[in-house]
């Protein structure tokens, strides 16, 4: 296609006075300062502050680990115990969600810690067992209103405390226990990280099972 250019058209003849003329001129002269202040403070609205001060470090980070051993009791086991808690703790990570692994104070073939506050773990400890009434039952026993967790194939007894969740295996032939500090978020989550190695290493019981943990 071919363009088609107009010609521009003859400029008409002022017919405007001089004083009409002298009006217009400043009237520019006034208006364009105008414009340049005008577009200099709306620059400024969207040039960066560098005078802001720079963002906080996260609050979340990880409080520093102490060399000390964590305090944990080792009950005494029998062979057969003793067996599958060194098969537990062989399969723990060395690292629990970035939670550096540490030493214990005694029985670190049942007994292990991460991070600080540590979350703990106890492998062999007293087999816990259901009451036989909603009022009680023998000494020891849970309540059959406590809360049960079935996680990753472990049936879990959750047991609040005002600083410390506590986790016990109720199906598993050798029990193993979790504590967790409240300061933790979802303090169950945290417990189930140790479903996986239990799952592996200790063998599964019918006996003494909730019925909402039974497979």
């Amino acid at each position: 296609m071919v363009d088609v250019e107009t010609p521009p058209a003859k400029p008409a003849k002022s017919t405007t006075d001089p004083a009409t003329r002298r009006a217009a001129l400043w009237a520019t002269v006034i208006a364009v300062p105008i414009a340049v202040i005008v577009g200099l403070v709306a620059f400024s609205q969207f040039t960066p502050d560098d005078s802001e001060p720079a963002a906080a470090p996260s609050a979340s980070a990880p409080a520093p680990v102490p060399t000390t051993p964590v305090q944990l009791a080792a009950a005494k086991l029998d062979a057969g115990t003793t067996q599958v808690c060194l098969a537990v703790t062989s399969q723990l990570p060395t690292e629990l969600r970035g939670l550096t692994g540490r030493k214990v104070t005694a029985g670190p073939e049942q007994n292990a810690a991460w991070g600080e506050p540590p979350i703990t773990l106890e492998c062999g400890v007293t087999q816990p067992t259901m009451c036989e009434r909603i009022d009680g039952g023998h000494d020891g026993c849970v309540p059959l209103d406590s809360t049960m967790l079935a996680m990753d194939g472990v049936c879990w007894w959750a047991k609040d405390g005002p600083a410390t969740d506590v986790f016990t295996t109720m199906d598993r032939e050798v029990a193993v226990r979790v504590s967790v500090p409240g300061s933790y978020e979802q303090t169950g989550q945290w417990a189930n990280e140790f479903s996986e190695p239990v799952v592996k290493t200790v063998k599964s019981t019918t006996k003494g099972v909730p019925s909402g943990c039974k497979g």
